[in-house]
């Protein structure tokens, strides 16, 4: 049957000879070929691969395979594949013949239990006998949900291996894990069935035409871009895909995975590898551009909640309740927009930020990635007289252009302002017969515009890849895992985070605008809130919850929206303290807790009076004050060393004198006593900042210590009973004569003392922070929901 196929191709001109045709037979075998996928790309993508590589000297068979039966699964497969097109360029009487002899050399099988494996094994083996025909090699198509995968790897590599001197390709379609730990098991899973050279995992945009292209265009025009591709030229980086569809009939995979692991992780984070690696020197070595990419990786600053914005379409929830049978009450946090700021600490990329921003529900469909470079000129000349190809005044930017969008099409745009790019003549030309389009603000006059010669399916340009072992365009197990390990404590840390309602479509105008600052990221607008589903309590109804607790006043929110209360409190007490008497005297306390606070404190309150403000610390370990584990370096780290408090204004514990760490005889303590009592008017802080242990303690005063829980002492040596064990603490009589003090509780793991602590009395010795009780100041608690409700 082969034999007479490719005669039939012989007689229509596409082979050479038949000699030719016998280099060697590639089989391909698509599992899943009845799904959707399939369906949409893989056939046609596998028709391509055919017609272009039919006079390349290898001869193919195509085998579908599914679960379904074979006569049914046979049925389905071939409707597809009577609905194959070619490109417009080939001619109808070849397109007619090779989409016949493609008809011909596929078939399907019902590939269910191993020996359904052994039999498909049985049959190539045979027809290759028969045809007198030398295995090059088979290609897997693995377009099945990921839990399928061992099963099927273990299938292939015990009784579908090809012989030894032929190569094994298995094609791996995502998603490849749902965070790090899920990723590490499936790769060390299928890497115990497939060598790392036979493993091809699909990131289909890594075959759009604009995105494969970033690699080649930065190397082609390496003698423009080596002194602008940096953080002394280039202002910001946008990676962008939007949607105009939402998720309904796919629920129940985005309630898994929401926008950042369907598209941010993968998709765009690749986009954005390509940008930031450093150039091998031979972009077309698999092996050097895989191993820059890990570079570019390592060098990636680490995500936190406020790198990222979150939105969720209105219609998403009751979508999700009628798909998936929820209930009325079931409140779905799943984002389905995402804005993140990602920052390199590459010396190349240092303090540029990247955003990269993908969602659903959409004003518009488009792709793009833009590199916008910053503008230092001025020019004298009015805007409408200003040539576009000489005047520098215009913005100055590089486009890859994915697609959709006002241009409908890929395409590389380069301001004229900038350079002409190189650009290879066979497969990409320059536009002709500029349009009024604009483009970000400019008309499509300002730019360079390339569109590719022939435009092509992603799908088809990563089949031709994988028939070509390109590895480059495909993602490796270092990749995939450094990629996870990426973006794992981001979705960690926003898994329970109220995203903001965005009616979608065009109705979302300004809503899902947001800023930089600080390197962080915030909406704009408030949310509004009419967009709150009256007869339904959502995450963010409870912004801030006040009651009491131990009879004094509480603050109770999720943990983001608490610490920026206690951050907003402790500005305005320090406020109008500073306009009462000219000066504030806080306490810090330190530990874990309050890290976030400090942060906040460092970025988003620039009104905060600190030039007035003097630092104290409530507590510190007997370590050096540059050591890790102090008090005084963290303070220090996240905060002190960004806001403009006058050194002589910072008052850190004497904890290390005459090259000795809290020795009694030194009187450390003394002379801390001496300073508060020689600057804080009746030794009375304005405000004290306490945490709370899961012991109980608070400050350094530990259950039972022998030192600071009463007594005429105000700085005391006390010991913890976990390392280092040495502390200083100011004491809890001193503490109880501040004017305000605030008790800041964290997380799930302090739950159980909290509830502890809401049902007993005054009982220092066994649980020290309940002796906090200011004689003649407040005291307020904020406490996060995790520790409040557990």
């Amino acid at each position: 049957m082969l034999r007479r196929v490719l005669c039939t191709v012989l007689f229509v001109g596409a082979l050479p000879s038949l000699a030719e045709a016998s280099q060697g037979h590639i089989s391909v075998v698509l599992l899943g070929a009845t799904g959707d996928l399939a369906k949409k790309y893989l056939w046609q993508g596998l028709f391509q691969l055919y017609m272009d590589q039919v006079s390349s000297g290898h001869s193919f068979t195509f085998h579908g395979a599914a679960l379904t039966a074979l006569e049914p699964g046979q049925r389905l497969m071939f409707d597809v594949l009577k609905k194959l097109a070619c490109p417009p360029d080939e001619s109808p009487n070849r397109c007619a013949v090779l989409k016949d002899q493609f008809l011909k050399l596929s078939q399907y099988h019902q590939l269910k239990t191993a020996e359904n494996y052994t039999v498909l094994n049985r049959e190539i083996e045979t027809l290759l006998r028969q045809e007198g025909l030398k295995e090059a090699g088979r290609i897997f198509y693995f377009s099945v949900p990921p839990f399928a995968y061992t099963e099927i790897a273990r299938h292939i590599n015990s009784s579908c291996r090809p012989p030894p001197g032929a190569w094994l390709r298995v094609v791996l379609e995502k998603p490849f894990g749902h965070d790090l730990a899920s990723a590490q098991q499936l790769a060390a899973e299928l890497t115990s069935f497939f060598r790392e050279e036979e493993m091809y995992r699909v990131d289909h945009y890594l075959g759009k035409q604009a995105v494969a292209h970033i690699l080649p265009f930065r190397d082609q025009n390496r003698q423009f871009l080596d002194p602008i591709w940096n953080r002394h030229h280039v202002e910001r980086v946008e990676i962008v895909l939007k949607e105009t569809v939402d998720a309904k009939g796919r629920t129940s995979f985005y309630e898994q995975y929401g926008v950042i692991r369907d598209v941010l992780q993968n998709h765009l984070t690749e986009a954005l590898m390509f940008l930031t690696m450093e150039l091998p020197a031979n972009v077309s070595r698999a092996e050097e551009v895989l191993q820059s990419k890990l570079q570019a990786f390592q060098s990636l600053r680490g995500l936190e909640k406020k790198s990222a914005v979150l939105g969720q379409y209105q219609a998403y929830a009751s979508q999700v309740q009628e798909e998936l049978q929820k209930g009325q009450d079931y409140i779905s946090t799943t984002p389905t927009f995402a804005g993140v700021v990602v920052h390199s600490d590459s010396l190349r990329w240092e303090g540029v930020p990247f955003l990269l921003t993908s969602g659903k529900a959409l004003d518009e469909r488009v792709g793009y990635v833009r590199v916008l470079f910053k503008n230092r000129a001025y020019c004298t000349q009015r805007e409408t007289l200003r040539d576009a190809g000489h005047s520098q005044c215009k913005a100055k930017q590089i486009i890859f252009y994915i697609g959709h969008g006002a241009l409908n099409t890929p395409a590389v745009l380069v301001s004229r302002n900038l350079f002409r790019p190189v650009m290879p003549e066979g497969s990409w030309r320059e536009a002709v017969g500029q349009s009024d389009l604009h483009i970000f603000g400019q008309p499509l006059s300002d730019y360079y515009v390339y569109s590719p010669v022939k435009e092509r399916d992603a799908y088809s340009v990563l089949i031709s890849n994988i028939y070509h072992g390109r590895k480059d365009f495909f993602i490796a197990t270092e990749n995939l895992l450094a990629s996870w390990g990426f973006w794992t404590p981001l979705l960690d840390s926003i898994s329970h985070q109220p995203p903001r309602l965005y009616p979608g479509g065009v109705e979302n105008q300004h809503l899902l605008d947001f800023e930089m600052v600080s390197g962080e990221v915030a909406f704009i607008l408030a949310e509004p809130v009419e967009l709150l589903n009256p007869n339904k309590l959502m995450p963010n109804d409870y912004r801030t919850i006040q009651s009491k607790f131990r009879q004094r006043p509480l603050v109770s929110a999720w943990s983001e929206d608490l610490i920026s209360q206690l951050a907003s409190d402790i500005e305005q007490t320090a406020s109008r303290t500073v306009a009462r008497s000219g000066q504030f005297h806080l306490a810090l306390s330190g530990g874990s807790s309050p890290v976030v606070l400090f942060q906040r404190l460092a970025r988003h309150h620039y009104a905060f009076p600190w030039k007035h403000t003097h630092i104290w610390l409530v507590d510190e370990r007997c370590v050096p004050l540059t050591d890790t584990e102090s008090n005084f370096f963290s303070l220090h780290s996240h905060l002190l060393q960004t806001v403009r408090v006058p050194y002589f204004n910072v008052h850190p514990m004497p904890v290390h004198l005459n090259q000795r760490l809290c020795v009694e005889e030194d009187r450390g303590t003394e002379l801390y006593a001496k300073e508060i009592m020689a600057l804080v008017a009746n030794a009375s802080f304005d405000l004290v900042l306490l945490g709370v242990g899961t012991d109980g303690h608070t400050a350094s005063l530990f259950p039972h210590s022998e030192n600071g829980l009463e007594g005429a002492q105000t700085v005391v040596l006390t010991e913890s009973p976990v390392r280092p064990h040495q502390r200083m603490s100011l004491s809890l009589p001193l503490i109880n004569k501040a004017r305000q003090v605030f008790v800041l509780v964290l997380g799930r793991g302090k739950h159980d003392i909290t509830a502890l602590l809401s049902r007993v009395g005054h009982e220092p010795r066994k649980w020290p922070v309940s002796g906090v009780n200011p004689s003649s100041g407040q005291l307020v608690w904020y406490v996060d929901y995790e520790a409040l409700l557990g």
